[in-house]
């Protein structure tokens, strides 16, 4: 008998991490007129449809998980995983361009915010389609908020939720992001070269240094990207809208949230305590925020699937957690 106790114990703890077996892990794809984006659906098992958050990536070669060549936090993959424990279904995907979605955007020159827009569209679609989901949420982080905001007025989905997304034009964004992290002659003409596409006006001629932000292949984009407005983007959703803001991120800061609120007055606005902009608790100084962009195994803010339950309970989109746990 006292073997068969020490066994239990011994497996117990492996039974406690045994969520991977509640869930459906599905590959999805979107075909497009100019190539196919590949996804992921995580599915928790039920008895009866569920909630689906179509999670849209931010800025840059960013991946379903999260990531990019140099970066790897699986952000995205990890909240995956957290919404599905809670009830919440996902799709992640690659966008165009990137990872197993590379042969959709062959040119970057041709790519512009509009084809993620449109993107995000189409998935909404083909989730809005499934019985298997009771309500999409279109759920961005970083850039992607901004995308979720100019897709929902076209598909109505059951609510939007912006994760450190910025609360000002992204130019505007971008300047105070480049101050001080570049010499001053550089600096000066990063400035100028974001005025100009502010402005609409391509710059053929580029420093070296400055090549990875503005070659003119990404101008088209940029500039695609410069005349958008975050905060009237969102004011324009007719959904239910949460806001989401560390107050360690370093890249996105509680006054693009608190701008974003204002815009949209009804919106729910939670700030959690020292989540940065990869949505890991960290302290406030540049080097921890540093190593934490590719440190896949720390984990998520706790707060921050809670407050997108709590949410989504408020506004009836799902059952109290207790009754909307995964069966297993």
């Amino acid at each position: 008998m006292r073997f068969l106790i020490l066994a239990l114990l011994a497996v117990a703890p492996m039974l406690a991490r045994s969520e991977p077996l509640t869930l459906l892990n599905e590959p999805m794809t979107l075909e497009l007129p100019d190539g196919v984006l590949q996804g992921t659906l995580l599915l928790p098992r039920h008895e009866r449809p569920v909630p689906v958050a179509l999670l849209i990536a931010g800025s840059g070669p960013t991946d379903r998980n999260g990531n990019q060549p140099m970066m790897h936090n699986d952000a995205l993959k990890r909240l995956a995983q957290a919404l599905a424990s809670r009830g919440i279904a996902s799709l992640r995907y690659d966008k165009r361009g990137v990872g197993q979605s590379q042969a959709a955007a062959p040119d970057e020159q041709n790519l512009t915010l509009d084809n993620y827009v449109a993107d995000a569209q189409g998935w909404s679609r083909r989730l809005q389609d499934d019985p298997r989901f009771s309500a999409l949420i279109l759920m961005g982080h970083s850039e992607g908020a901004l995308v979720a905001s100019l897709a929902a007025p076209f598909i109505e989905p059951a609510a939007v939720i912006s994760v450190a997304g910025a609360g000002r034009p992204i130019g505007s964004l971008l300047r105070q992001q480049l101050q001080g992290r570049l010499p001053p002659p550089l600096l000066a003409n990063a400035q100028y070269l974001i005025g100009e596409l502010e402005a609409g006006r391509e710059q053929p001629e580029v420093p070296q240094a400055l090549q990875v932000l503005f070659r003119p292949s990404v101008q088209p984009y940029l500039i695609s990207l410069f005349r958008q407005d975050p905060a009237q983007a969102l004011a324009a959703v007719q959904a239910p809208v949460l806001i989401i803001q560390g107050t360690h991120d370093i890249q996105v800061e509680t006054a693009d949230a608190e701008a974003l609120k204002r815009a949209k007055p009804d919106a729910t606005l939670a700030l959690i305590d020292g989540m940065n902009h990869v949505l890991r608790i960290v302290p406030p100084g540049r080097n921890e925020q540093t190593a934490s962009y590719n440190e896949p195994e720390r984990p998520l803010a706790r707060a921050l699937a809670e407050r997108i339950v709590s949410f989504l309970v408020d506004e009836g989109i799902m059952p109290p957690s207790s009754s909307a746990a995964p069966r297993r």
